[in-house]
């Protein structure tokens, strides 16, 4: 309870009691308790009351900086996904002691980043501080927006790295490809809104996903295991045989070349026809 009321500064006995499920009665004895053993915390009552611990009740003389304060707490925000059975205890303690808000500001799924340019520490920056950003986005329509949105989160998910933000020109909550947004600004104009509790939603919702049957080479093997998590069979000659669902642009088409002669679309027929149709241009430009 004292770590959670230093991480909140402030919060209300009914919080406290809904946090650790306890009755009112036994979180005002917990802040007897507390202050007896000489822990400062004194409340105020009234709209806005609640329960405090002096502000000078911190770790002031920690050999860490507050850079490397802030690190570890990013650092220990990753490895949290691996391990739910502490949930986040350690970060509510660690954010406590260094006096530094949690903010909940990326979620991690220990693939490797390919973003080469510098969108990656610029919308950290930008969501730490919670500055409105600017861009021009590219979806997969062919549609280029100009978007004003507040940064929430950073996720990566299928392969792809996503900013999840408030966009103010749709009013809603939406992701962005990272891949997609180009003339990144992050303007001088800050947000008050709290979203550190936001939860993402379940997936990236794509009105343009498409589903394909595919035949993989049984030499391709240690990629499709690594790659596709939906059931693989195979046939008699051993080949892989797997279903995957897909954005239908682009990278679509970016992704099975990789394979080059490894893979074959079964279906849809549609997609069969133009990688196929893709392939003969491709060679045309060989044929001299």
């Amino acid at each position: 309870m004292l770590y959670y009321i230093l991480e909140k500064e402030k919060v209300t006995a009914k919080e406290l009691a809904d946090k650790f499920e306890v009755s009112l009665r036994t979180i005002y004895r917990d802040v007897d308790t507390l202050c007896d053993v000489g822990i400062p915390l004194y409340t105020t009552q009234g709209k806005g009351g609640g329960i405090e611990i002096l502000p000078d009740f911190v770790l002031d003389k920690s050999l860490l900086t507050n850079e490397e304060k802030e690190q570890i707490l990013a650092s220990l925000q990753g490895l949290e996904n691996t391990n739910k059975l502490y949930e986040s205890e350690l970060l509510t303690k660690l954010s406590g002691l260094f006096k530094i808000k949690n903010t909940n500001w990326i979620e991690v799924d220990f693939s490797s980043w390919q973003n080469s340019n510098n969108v990656f520490e610029e919308l950290k920056e930008a969501i730490l501080n919670k500055r409105i950003i600017t861009f021009d986005y590219f979806s997969s329509k062919e549609e280029e927006t100009k978007r004003c949105v507040k940064p929430i989160r950073l996720l990566f998910k299928g392969q792809g790295w996503y900013l999840y933000a408030y966009c103010l020109k749709r009013e809603d909550f939406r992701y962005f490809k990272l891949n997609r947004i180009k003339n990144l600004v992050l303007t001088e104009d800050c947000y008050n809104d709290i979203f550190e509790d936001v939860v993402l939603k379940t997936e990236y919702k794509s009105d343009n996903l498409i589903t394909l049957y595919l035949k993989f080479d049984k030499t391709v093997a240690f990629r499709v295991y690594d790659e596709i998590t939906t059931p693989i069979t195979q046939d008699a000659e051993g080949n892989l045989l797997c279903k995957l669902t897909i954005e239908n642009d682009y990278n679509l088409y970016y992704y099975l070349f990789t394979f080059a002669e490894s893979v074959e679309v079964l279906a849809p027929l549609s997609v069969r026809i133009e990688f196929k149709e893709k392939l003969e241009k491709m060679l045309n430009l060989y044929k001299t």
